[in-house]
């Protein structure tokens, strides 16, 4: 039997720029196009790319006022289209979904939907989270500070029985982000992997994904509560406060434990970039062997200052990494589930979105997640 819905719903929009969010009631969105799916959001988590949009720091978007932001979001499918497509019809009323922003509509013909051959965020052809000519949701259209939203069946993943809501949104984005930008650093176990922010949303994810995919981890950051919180966690990986230890010096302590004498093969194999700042991306690199492989997940407006003498005379690649397939980010839930990765996370109403982003300024480390329960 069909579940009634409500004709209307309520929703945190951004009305403009540099604005608190402000909370409405609307009419109940509905799906239309073939891949659509109505979801009831219930549980929302909180991006720093949210608080890069609110800034107006991502020119063009969202495309227009009022917004309705978040792109890491998890809930229970409603409905379908009337004519489903083939994906949309894999989803019965009632399956519990996560929900990444990328990629809303992609449109199954431009070159990456067809196959661009990244074997991490390739998918089947006919969808990419890459494809140009999709729309994100929570970016460039609504996403999940709602109590409804239409998604792309081909963004959804199913939540395994070991997750709630709120423990799958934050991986909607930090948790596919950093195990996807793993996985792009090619390593093998017993491999050493630096973790650039390590206490963060994304960092705190990471040390916990690179020490169970068997990696020896590196976990750097500069600020007490981030720090308090990376080695609270108990993985196992060695965290360094960068205000206190340079970097040359944990170069020599690694080359030591691993008995190696020349320079460069002292160091890490990888090392994941995730906070904007310069110093951090030079630290970095400083503990990277030669040879290796420096990966940015971070896009800071001014970018970042790279040295042609490390990627010429020390043969070191830098990559980015943006987020992984559908594939991938199955693989992800499903690794989540089976290791016990899980974030550390503060939850919220949605009537206390802007609570949230207080709380978010405070630089606490962790993720900041909405439970729609709350509100009940």
């Amino acid at each position: 039997m069909a579940t009634e819905l409500p004709e209307t719903m309520q929703g945190q929009f951004l009305e403009n720029y540099n604005q608190p969010y402000q909370l409405r009631t609307v009419p109940l969105p509905k799906p239309s196009h073939p891949d659509d799916v109505l979801i009831k959001v219930d549980a929302a988590s909180y991006c720093h790319t949210d608080y890069v949009l609110a800034q107006g720091q991502m020119p063009g978007f969202p495309k227009s006022f009022p917004h309705v932001g978040c792109h890491e979001f998890a809930g229970t499918v409603v409905s379908l289209s009337d004519r489903p497509s083939t994906e949309a019809a894999c989803f019965n009323a009632g399956a519990r979904v996560g929900v990444t922003g990328r990629a809303y509509h992609a449109c199954r013909e431009c070159f990456e939907c067809q196959g661009s051959k990244d074997p991490i965020a390739e998918d089947e052809k006919g969808y990419s989270v890459h494809c140009t000519r999709a729309e994100n949701n929570g970016i460039s259209k609504d996403g999940g500070f709602a109590e409804y939203a239409v998604v792309d069946a081909r963004q959804l993943a199913p939540i395994p029985d070991e997750l709630s809501a709120t423990e799958t949104a934050p991986l909607m984005c930090a948790g596919i982000t950093i195990y996807a930008a793993l996985k792009r650093c090619q390593l093998q176990r017993g491999d050493r992997v630096a973790i650039m922010g390590a206490g963060g949303g994304l960092g705190h994810l990471g040390l916990q994904y690179a020490t169970k995919m068997g990696f020896k981890v590196l976990g750097v950051d500069a600020a007490d509560e981030p720090l308090k919180l990376a080695k609270s966690l108990e993985t196992g990986a060695h965290i360094v406060d960068a205000r206190s230890e340079k970097a040359a010096k944990i170069v020599q302590q690694i080359g030591a434990e691993d008995g190696k004498r020349d320079l460069e093969e002292k160091g890490v194999d990888a090392v994941i970039i995730l906070p904007e700042s310069q110093a951090a991306f030079d630290y970095g690199m400083t503990l990277l062997k030669s040879h290796r492989k420096c990966v940015i997940v971070s896009f800071p407006e001014a970018g970042f200052h790279i040295s042609s003498r490390d990627i010429v005379f020390r043969d070191i690649s830098i990559i980015g990494s943006l987020v992984g397939s559908n594939r991938m980010l199955r693989e992800m839930l499903n690794f989540s589930a089976e290791h016990g990765v899980r974030a550390v996370a503060k939850s919220f109403p949605l009537s206390s979105l802007n609570g949230l982003v207080e709380d978010y300024h405070k630089g606490g480390g962790g993720k900041l997640v909405i439970d729609m329960a709350l509100d009940k």
